[in-house]
């Protein structure tokens, strides 16, 4: 039987998380652009697009320790996997939010569930 692992779980909760902010992101983003256009003398929209990128490196770090520890321990990758892609689509553009929501969403769900990895010579 293989090991829970913490850092799973913790990423899995930073995932749900990240679904919540790239949920908002876009509102928050043009609104902050509407604001910039209307004569406003700090430019917020950058630094609330830099928020949201941030979290999402945090997020493709996380999950890319969590491939590391799952396939360590004997845990399946798939969560780790589907998080880190989720991560990425988001970090690279803000337009892909809705395929990385969805990504994440199916991610916490394996990270969640840490079953133990096939290897091909188990016999159930």
């Amino acid at each position: 039987m293989s090991k829970k692992l913490k850092i799973n779980t913790w990423t899995a909760i930073l995932n749900i998380v990240n679904c919540v902010l790239f949920t908002i992101s876009w509102f928050v983003i043009f609104g902050t652009a509407f604001t910039d256009a209307l004569g406003s003398t700090a430019n917020a929209t950058s630094g609330a697009a830099t928020f949201f990128y941030v979290m999402a490196w945090i997020g493709v770090v996380l999950n890319a320790i969590c491939i590391y520890q799952s396939h360590k321990y004997g845990i399946k990758m798939t969560g780790g996997i589907l998080g880190t892609i989720g991560s990425v689509c988001f970090g690279l553009t803000a337009v892909l939010a809705f395929p990385a929501i969805v990504l994440l969403i199916i991610s916490c769900v394996f990270l969640f569930q840490q079953h133990p990895a096939n290897n091909g010579n188990q016999n159930q």
